[in-house]
């Protein structure tokens, strides 16, 4: 039930520990009408997370998709990692609010989920609603101009 008239593309990407989830979030976007690019990994093999989760962010950077999705055991590796690439802002998501708020106050272009710390049926709402959501502009422009800014806070 995605609020958008065009097909949407999400880069999805994840390490061994976020694999089982990976998979789950890519039938869901698919059902909702999305097209999905996924970056790996494709399986629940050790992995190192950088290798897929780099390429999963640099394809929201270089515009190749609208949105990303990268997870882990925790997330935070994978969000790291999403950060470093130039205009992304990864926000780690582990409740139904930091999902709203990861896109109404950092108007985030990905998301970062720990599978080994919620729920599969939580992951799923996290993407929903941080994909239904809007960024809320205002007061919250300036700071992300900020965050975007190659200049020191």
């Amino acid at each position: 039930m995605s609020p958008f008239t065009e097909k949407k593309r999400v880069a999805i990407g994840s390490d061994h520990a976020g694999y089982i989830y990976k998979e789950a979030i890519k039938k869901f976007l698919q059902t909702k009408g999305f097209e999905t690019k996924d970056f790996g990994t494709f399986s629940e093999d050790s992995v190192d997370y950088p290798l897929f989760i780099r390429p999963t962010a640099q394809a929201v950077s270089d515009g190749l998709c609208d949105y990303g999705i990268v997870l882990g055991g925790s997330g935070n590796g994978e969000a790291m990692v999403a950060n470093k690439v130039k205009g992304i802002r990864c926000a780690l998501c582990w409740s139904e609010d930091t999902a709203r708020l990861a896109k109404e106050h950092n108007d985030a272009n990905v998301i970062s989920i720990g599978e080994r710390q919620i729920s599969e049926d939580l992951a799923l709402k996290i993407v929903d609603i941080w994909l239904n959501s809007t960024f809320e502009g205002g007061r919250h422009t300036k700071r992300i101009k900020m965050l975007d800014s190659n200049n020191q806070i």
